[in-house]
């Protein structure tokens, strides 16, 4: 029997309330994350020098592009499930998770194969720098073979998510990064596998995530327990789930390839450039992680109101979460001005004082801009969660525009600074249309909502 203990229905009492205990467990499992990542460079810089840490970060925008598009096809399609649930439709439920895991395989194998092609071209038009070429190509292609992985392990966990149960994913998640601390050391202190051993250990921690998820899903939660007719693909299914996956995978991807441009305006700088961007990526994502954490929250909470027609509480949701985040922004800012350096400091043994100074400039303004991301997770999430996702990508493809005019325009007028001011500027630019889009699609929801209770009514 499914646990209803660990499940939670979004549906009814405090938003604040409810918003604040569901997001709890996935800001958690986004900083382990991210306090992962920051010890698996850490592990790379101390173990094999600036070149390899410069390799395996110049990797980051092409790994943003197309492992964020996995995640987000995976958070997509988590969120019919979570309609289904909110909608108390247990039926429905079980067939559009098992469409989602039917889908998944076919796009994933698909995708695998494709980029793993592909990648050396797409460093080679990145302008990667010939001292880290080869790190980054053998560091990319270890994660692309393992995509297959990643879809395994994030749309299991999308779907324990949408019935509410946001705990055991990080309790999953716990277990596979200290697994991946513990491969990272043993592939690459002891067996001197360099970068390659670095990429293996992630996918084999996600692996074992993955086949965690299975595990509690047989034993625990039966609402998710799907025969073979419920995986044999139905058209209004698949269309629904491709509807909402693809367009939140495209979102993610459209706003990778600013990012890939901006990668490629920064390598003209040099290793050194390259070098600081890595770290300081490194250290804003441990505080971006949160607000990503407080977005997917409220794609499930969006998807269960809109499921039981509380129209609402959907409006109450996005204050509360703006509350939430803006608190933490002004937290996060305070936090970075102290802990900037010393944490950048960890990842070389020796480090350059010139790289420093650059990555710390790089945190600095990052986190200082971190209230216009909050509007950017939260109403964006809210906006996919409620079944519109092409708003999603029209925000997507303005956060391109802005970190391409970055890497374009700013980075050759003024070197490093623009790449500091590429993602806040792009935030600025998704706020300009997310906002009014929000406030327009609960206006047309709510007046749906009520046309279809008179009628019920008359």
């Amino acid at each position: 029997m499914t646990n209803k203990s660990t499940v939670q229905d979004l549906t009814t009492g405090s938003p604040f309330r409810l918003i604040i205990l569901f997001a709890i467990p996935m800001i958690l499992g986004n900083l382990l994350q991210q306090l992962y990542n920051f010890v698996d460079t850490m592990i790379v810089g101390q173990f094999l020098g600036m070149e390899a840490l410069a390799g395996v970060g110049d990797t980051s925008s092409i790994n943003f592009l197309i492992l964020g598009f996995c995640m987000g096809v995976c958070a997509g399609f988590a969120v019919p499930v979570a309609q289904r649930f909110g909608a108390k439709d247990e039926a429905g439920l079980k067939k559009y998770f098992a469409n989602s895991l039917t889908l998944s395989v076919i796009i994933s194998v698909a995708l695998a194969v494709i980029v793993s092609l592909l990648c050396r071209n797409i460093l080679e038009w990145m302008s990667t720098p010939d001292d880290v070429f080869e790190y980054a190509y053998t560091y990319i292609l270890t994660i692309f073979i393992g995509i297959p992985i990643t879809f395994l392990y994030n749309i299991l966990a999308g779907a324990i998510r949408s019935i509410g149960d946001s705990k055991t994913p990080l309790i999953f998640l716990i277990i596979s990064l200290f697994i991946n601390v513990g491969l990272d050391y043993l592939f690459i202190a002891a067996f001197d596998w360099g970068v390659f051993g670095a990429a293996l250990a992630t996918v084999l921690a996600q692996l074992i995530s993955g086949i965690m998820c299975v595990l509690v899903i047989v034993k625990k939660f039966t609402i998710l327990h799907i025969t073979k007719d419920d995986c044999r693909l139905d058209k209004k299914c698949a269309k629904l789930l491709c509807a909402m996956g693809i367009p939140m995978g495209l979102q993610y991807s459209i706003t990778a390839i600013g990012s890939v441009i901006l990668q490629g305006s920064v390598n003209h700088l040099g290793s050194l450039a390259v070098a600081a961007t890595t770290v300081a990526s490194k250290v804003n994502m441990i505080f971006i992680s949160i607000l990503d954490a407080l977005g997917a929250a409220m794609a499930t909470y969006a998807g269960q109101n809109l499921g039981a027609g509380r129209i609402d509480r959907i409006r109450k949701g996005a204050g509360a979460s703006v509350i939430i985040g803006v608190t933490y922004s002004v937290i996060a800012f305070g936090l970075a001005l102290l802990v900037r350096k010393p944490m950048i400091n960890l990842f070389i043994d020796k480090p350059d004082p010139e790289m420093v100074d650059m990555a710390a400039m790089h945190v600095l303004i990052t986190t200082g801009a971190l209230s216009f991301l909050v509007l950017v997770n939260c109403l964006r999430f809210m906006i996919q969660g409620v079944g519109y996702s092409q708003f999603a990508i029209l925000a997507g493809v303005l956060e391109m525009v802005a970190r391409t005019f970055a890497g374009l325009v700013i980075i050759p007028h003024f070197d490093f600074i623009g790449a500091c001011v590429a993602s806040p500027s792009a935030w600025v630019l998704a706020d300009m249309f997310l906002v009014p889009a929000f406030f327009w699609v609960v206006r047309k929801l709510e007046k749906t909502y009520n046309r279809d209770a008179v009628q019920q009514n008359s």
